[in-house]
């Protein structure tokens, strides 16, 4: 497992996150399973949001129930949550931030989050608002680090005409074949290529820029509504595929690892969120997450999703 430190996160942060939205029809027994795997795998991030599940906090409370880390373990996992989505409308108040956070811990029975991310950036934000939440929750104890998710270098920057904590990690949706935040980068400047539309305003350079950490969530969905995952799907991705499986082949790893290696390849050092309630699969991404794919190989895989290299 390779690992990334986070600005004001005081452990490092496994490139692989394990992702618990799936979890509520889960019985304890395979909850653990799955958690004990990705640790045993090198995982310490572990995201949830409030929203996750059936109701507010279910996710979250199947975790808290089913989960018991060590005093050794606690000190060495990252929990994260996010805060924000409401029920058709978004809200970054200091009220529904404050909350929503102990809510997070009560379900998750602990103490505090290491990481706490605004989920969908609300466009009626008061960053004094946040920044009142952000210094409470501070202060106590009930969180340690925060970040953003699906926010742009404007949205973070006027947040941070407020908030005096870094924002020190935006999740945000990249896979292959769904990457306009790296892919036109690449195409930049070409005025009829519709790669090279910038659709979140130099996020990835931002971030590099500014040292915050990027979270890709989905990585391997394929972006386009019905398609659903890439690997293996032989219909839409039939290049691709066959560039994962030889890469797989010579690196010794599964297809799903390549396409994991495909990001954490990234100098941005991004990390990759799985979504996955399947052992296995957590696996299969943590050893890819080792593989250290070259600029060709890398390129290789780029073009084979269907990206121009002008």
């Amino acid at each position: 497992m390779k690992y990334v430190d986070i600005a004001t996160v005081p452990q490092p942060a496994s490139r692989i996150v394990l992702g618990l939205m799936r979890i509520e029809s889960l019985d304890d027994e395979e909850i653990r399973t799955l958690v004990e795997t990705a640790l045993d795998d090198g995982v310490t991030v572990f995201d949830h949001a409030d929203i996750y599940g059936s109701e507010r906090h279910a996710c979250e409370r199947r975790f808290g129930a089913a989960v018991s880390f060590t005093a050794a373990q606690r000190e060495r996992v990252l929990l994260q949550s996010k805060v924000g989505i409401r029920d058709g409308f978004y809200d970054f108040s200091t009220r529904h931030i404050l909350d929503t956070v102990d809510e997070s811990l009560d379900a998750l029975r602990t103490d505090h989050l290491d990481l706490l991310l605004l989920h969908r950036p609300d466009t009626l934000v008061e960053p004094e608002e946040v920044a009142a939440a952000f210094d409470t929750l501070q202060t106590a104890g009930k969180v340690r680090a925060f970040g953003v998710s699906n926010h742009t270098p404007g949205q973070i920057e006027l947040l941070r005409t407020a908030v005096t904590q870094p924002l020190v990690v935006n999740q945000v949706q990249v896979s292959v074949t769904h990457a306009p935040l790296i892919a036109a980068g690449v195409a930049a400047n070409i005025g009829d290529l519709e790669q090279s539309v910038s659709r979140d305003n130099g996020l990835l350079d931002f971030s590099r820029v500014h040292g915050i950490t990027l979270q890709a969530w989905s990585p391997f969905q394929s972006g386009v509504a019905g398609r659903g995952v890439f690997v293996g799907d032989r219909e839409n991705y039939p290049e691709l595929n066959d560039v994962l499986d030889d890469l797989a082949a010579e690196h010794g790893v599964t297809p799903t690892g390549i396409a994991t290696a495909w990001l954490t390849r990234h100098p941005a050092t991004i990390q990759v969120v799985l979504g996955t309630t399947t052992p296995s699969r957590v696996s299969e991404a943590a050893a890819g997450s080792d593989i250290g794919l070259t600029r060709e190989e890398w390129y290789r895989i780029f073009r084979a999703a269907g990206h121009t290299l002008p």
